[in-house]
């Protein structure tokens, strides 16, 4: 595949991430401490902006230079645009993370296996992905911390680089940024896992 698509596709993704990092940025409200349901809500907008963020990045390299371009994309922004949506400041962070990783810096955490299996359990019993979520305060030694989890069902557009069948060049290009790669295989409706938000405590 001509690899010049693919730079400018990267250009093109690097400057429209850094669009929408500053909106939501500005769009996600302070966290405060408040009641479950402030967090809740606060949670889900944390989320719903990192989808927002992650999807016009990756759209934008799709069309400019096809899978390849995603990919390399998704391995160069992924990663900074979900890093800029987190706060030291306010003790607030966010990641995707997964039972079945492509990014090893996704890993989750035992909490966040928990809730993963959880999740697996619901869907095998008939509830939404598209809305399944889940939330609790966690305490670990004497800090407490919000945790907040929101499942992410793989899509149909998703198939092309983590489907059952993937073309040689575009798995080639995956193995290339991700040794150890883990996510193929998934049907359209599968867990592909899930935005977790940790907010500590006072």
């Amino acid at each position: 595949m001509n690899q010049l698509p693919v730079k400018s596709s990267i250009k093109s993704a690097v400057k429209l991430s850094s669009i929408f990092i500053s909106i939501a940025l500005l769009a996600t409200p302070a966290v405060a401490n408040g009641d479950d349901k402030d967090n809740i809500q606060q949670s889900r907008a944390l989320a719903k902006n990192l989808f927002v963020n992650l999807k016009g990045a990756l759209v934008a390299a799709m069309k400019e230079g096809g899978p390849a371009a995603a990919i390399a994309a998704c391995n160069q922004q992924a990663q900074p645009i979900t890093n800029a949506l987190s706060s030291r400041r306010t003790g607030v962070s966010i990641k995707r993370t997964s039972l079945r990783l492509r990014n090893e810096k996704n890993a989750p955490d035992a909490w966040e296996i928990k809730v993963l299996e959880q999740f697996e359990s619901r869907a095998a019993a008939g509830e939404s992905l598209a809305t399944m979520e889940h939330h609790e305060v966690v305490s670990s030694g004497e800090e407490k911390s919000f945790r907040y989890m929101k499942a992410i069902p793989a899509g149909k557009k998703c198939m092309v680089c983590h489907g059952e069948f993937i073309t040689k060049n575009v798995l080639s290009s995956i193995r290339a940024l991700y040794p150890l790669e883990q996510a193929i295989g998934f049907k359209p409706g599968d867990l592909r896992g899930a935005f977790s938000v940790t907010r500590k405590l006072d």
